[in-house]
């Protein structure tokens, strides 16, 4: 009996020497884990607010960054314990904004091996700007000139409904005495091989598909796919050509809100005004629009026409 009694001691101790380590392992197991879900939260906080605060100063008003910053770094942790800072004097024109986002995290295990806490920092940098390329969601072009002729020369307001009519047909005296831009070509342009969609950039010409008919690879579900959508359409500035070898120069991307459209009649929807007589148009209006879409990309030099792109950067 006395042989047991020493030995079960002899376990006692080593439990008791294995209780470190094996804290140790808890801490590293429990905190560690914890301290990675804290990050992450912080991290979704510092997102969502230089997300937030670029949208705004996109639309030409950046509110109260501090406040938008804190306000999504609260919203984006389990307990609601996180101090968010933003850059200082951010304005519409800075293009960029980076918000950092801190909180602290209190240890379980850790406390034993004299950890008590650490505190836990993250970053967050958006940008915005005028598109300068991407792809548009309709193979279709419109001058500078039509653009202006909408939107009364300034950036687009309102959400008055108004039909704009392809070349052939447009009253806006935008076009020559063919009333077209090019010969042959009535604003449809080549789609990206395979799709109802074109991609271009402020840097590259886009050719003209030639004919009046919706280009090949469009399809009645691809149009009215975006019933009701915001389009970002591609602005010319310049034509050339004609035939098969016209093609347009892209000045910028304006945003549209597609409310109606007739394609020869063979695709329609909600644009009576373009039945009689049977004329192809588009028929919404043009707005201010953020997108958060990564089918665009921005940068500098590109003109305002009303569309900004908000991205995170890093």
């Amino acid at each position: 009996m006395q042989r047991l009694t020493q030995e079960r001691g002899a376990v006692s101790v080593v439990v008791a020497l294995l209780m470190v380590p094996l804290l140790g392992f808890a801490a590293l197991s429990i905190d560690i884990a914890g301290m990675w879900s804290e990050q992450q939260q912080l991290q979704s906080g510092a997102d969502a607010g230089a997300l937030a605060v670029a949208q705004d100063c996109a639309r030409n008003n950046c509110q109260t960054p501090s406040q938008t910053v804190q306000t999504m770094a609260t919203a984006n942790v389990n307990d609601g314990l996180a101090t968010a800072t933003v850059t200082p004097g951010v304005t519409p024109t800075s293009g960029q904004v980076t918000v950092s986002n801190a909180g602290v995290r209190h240890y379980l295990f850790a406390e034993v091996l004299g950890h008590s806490q650490a505190t836990i920092t993250t970053t967050a940098t958006a940008g915005w700007g005028s598109p300068t390329g991407g792809t548009a969601a309709l193979p279709l072009t419109f001058s500078i000139c039509e653009f202006n002729a909408q939107t009364g020369g300034g950036l687009p307001s309102g959400t008055t409904t108004r039909v704009i009519y392809f070349t052939k047909s447009s009253g806006t005296n935008c076009t020559g005495p063919s009333h077209n831009a090019v010969p042959g070509g009535f604003g449809w342009v080549t789609p990206d091989s395979g799709t109802c969609s074109a991609t271009s950039s402020t840097s590259s010409m886009l050719s003209s598909s030639t004919g009046s008919s919706v280009p090949g690879g469009c399809t009645a579900a691809n149009i009215a796919a975006q019933q009701g959508q915001v389009v970002l359409l591609p602005i010319f500035d310049q034509a050339s050509g004609n035939g098969a070898n016209a093609s347009y120069h892209v000045y910028g991307y304006a945003a549209f809100r597609l409310v109606g459209y007739n394609f020869k009649s063979k695709y329609t929807f909600n644009a009576s005004e373009c039945l009689k007589p049977n004329v192809d148009c588009i028929k919404g209006y043009f707005l201010q629009f953020v997108d958060m879409n990564s089918a665009f990309h921005y940068g500098s030099g590109a003109p305002n026409l009303g569309a900004s792109v908000v991205t995170l950067t890093k």
